[in-house]
């Protein structure tokens, strides 16, 4: 009797989707990326039946952890995380096929003893398994772990076949652009693009992978879809947490970096691009790639430029009083480090020349959400003009990615009466109220990804660089003003006034996301 027999629940990606058998290895298994996102989604997947029917998975860390023990957690995990109560006859086989290994990131030899553990998985198996190596550990040690596992041989095990290894490298993605080059640099010489998966997980969030949908399989949107009729675009990305435990990382890397380099990107990159030529995932990552190479430097000055950068300050967050930023535990007296950023970008290509997209990020904002705003431009003013009874606003289109996720199009409507009086009205679709409340988690379907090799919603080289291009003379002026130009913001606020002044220089403000 084979595994699929034994076990039904497992069935199911490798008949629809040709997941190969896998055995799953996450350098930094003890981390809270693994308990909190990565135990969950396998689980989660397993209950979807959408886990390879011979399906392994091995924990590696530096610390001494025993292999039950390492389970227990495992579980606790699940059950603390997992968006469905862990149930025992799923959890049952993934726990007996749940390992763990103790080893260094930098040593070899230790490598070359996991090889030998996967090895002897293969071997009890009696066929060949897909390696898919997790690196979710802090960067520093990226490198040595992806040279270490191109000496080992890991990297090459059953090179050019189905079973071919792949790994997935959480970001950040170096911490500028020579960095970004430097680390291409390295998994060029022990892998292949094809096998490499760059992750960012809002690139897993449903209403990411609607935009393309939306823009390209209804024909009312598409046709507007360009500079003739959208006046702006704006990218919020808010969150209303301080830098907690995270600020000796933090303090070295800034809003700019860890949101705005990497997630808010991505979102311009998805909305701007011009439709690929097929689904295929390079046919995707071309168009993204083009978007990028077609945005202009933004200017860095201290006082003006396309640029803000910001702190925040002492405030309050859902009624509670919290400390400013050079208050938190962890963070130099005088920091430079910015909480808040926002751009103006423009994208000089036929469809958007003359359009500018305002992206903004910052901690201890008014609250946690995301969005892209479409906003169209207005009608002219002949028939409905100059009269109060006229309250018109511009037609926008507002994709919500979290927490809510949905979309919004804002439309003006007559209200009902004798005389003619307008009013702003909102159509609302939300994917809870149309399709339930228990939606797959992004690292659900980037790690079914991975397995069956799908890089759709994974972040290729030159894509990573691109951004950097944008972003690292940015961060070195920044460097260069110290805290010259440097604003402040309450908690609980939406950000700087300072960076009120992106939009006003061309007749625009920010909206009030959720508004």
């Amino acid at each position: 009797m084979d595994s699929t027999e034994r076990h039904p629940f497992l069935r199911g990606l490798s008949k629809h989707r040709g997941a190969p058998p896998t055995v799953l290895v996450i350098f930094g298994a003890s981390g809270d990326l693994t308990a909190r996102k990565l135990l969950p989604a396998l689980y989660n997947l397993a209950v979807d039946h959408l886990l390879p029917a011979d399906f392994f998975f091995v924990g590696y860390g530096r610390r001494e952890v025993d292999e039950e023990e390492f389970r227990r957690r495992a579980a606790g995990a699940v059950r603390e995380y997992s968006r469905r109560s862990l149930q025992e006859e799923v959890w049952a086989p993934l726990r007996n096929r749940t390992f763990y290994q103790t080893g260094s990131y930098e040593d070899e030899a230790d490598f070359r003893a996991l090889a030998e553990r996967l090895a002897a998985i293969e071997h009890e198996v009696g066929r060949e398994l897909q390696y898919l190596f997790y690196i979710s550990t802090p960067p520093g040690v990226f490198a040595p772990i992806l040279d270490n596992l191109g000496r080992s041989g890991l990297a090459s095990h059953h090179e050019g076949s189905r079973e071919a290894s792949k790994v997935v490298i959480e970001k950040p993605f170096g911490h500028d652009r020579a960095s970004a080059e430097e680390l291409n640099g390295v998994i060029a010489r022990n892998f292949r693009e094809s096998q490499v998966f760059r992750i960012d997980h809002y690139l897993g969030k449903e209403t990411v992978q609607d935009l393309l949908v939306q823009r390209f399989a209804n024909t009312i949107f598409e046709p507007l879809w360009n500079r003739q009729y959208v006046d702006s675009v704006q990218i919020t990305v808010a969150e209303d947490i301080g830098v907690g435990a995270r600020a000796g990382y933090y303090d070295q890397s800034g809003a700019l970096r860890d949101m705005i380099q990497n997630h808010a990107m991505q979102l311009v990159s998805l909305t701007a691009m011009e439709p690929p030529v097929s689904l295929d995932p390079e046919a995707i990552r071309d168009e993204k790639v083009k978007v990028l190479q077609a945005i202009g430097m933004p200017v860095a000055e201290p006082e003006e430029g396309d640029v803000v950068r910001a702190q925040y300050e002492a405030g309050l967050i859902e009624g509670e009083k919290v400390p400013g930023y050079l208050e938190e535990y962890g963070v130099a007296a005088d920091s430079p480090t910015e909480t808040f950023a926002a751009l103006r970008l423009w994208i000089n290509n036929w469809r958007w020349k003359g359009v500018p997209f305002y992206v903004r990020s910052g901690k201890r904002m008014a609250r946690r959400t995301s969005e892209i705003a479409v906003q169209f431009k207005r009608p002219p003013g002949i028939l409905f003009s100059g009269d109060r009874q006229f309250d018109l606003a511009a037609n926008t289109m507002v994709i919500q990615v979290q927490p809510d996720e949905g979309q919004t199009l804002l439309l003006n409507s007559k209200i009902p009466g004798l005389e003619t009086r307008t009013q702003p009205v909102k159509m609302h679709f939300r994917y809870a109220a149309t399709y339930g409340s228990n939606t797959p988690e992004a690292y659900e379907r980037l790690v079914m990804d991975a397995m069956v090799g799908d890089s759709t919603l994974f972040i290729r080289g030159d894509e990573t660089e691109a951004s950097w291009r944008l972003i690292t003379p940015v961060l070195e002026a920044w460097q260069a003003f110290g805290r010259a130009g440097l604003a402040s913001y309450p908690a609980g606020s939406w950000g700087p006034l300072a960076a009120d002044r992106l939009l006003w220089e061309h007749r625009h403000e920010w909206r009030r996301p959720g508004a």
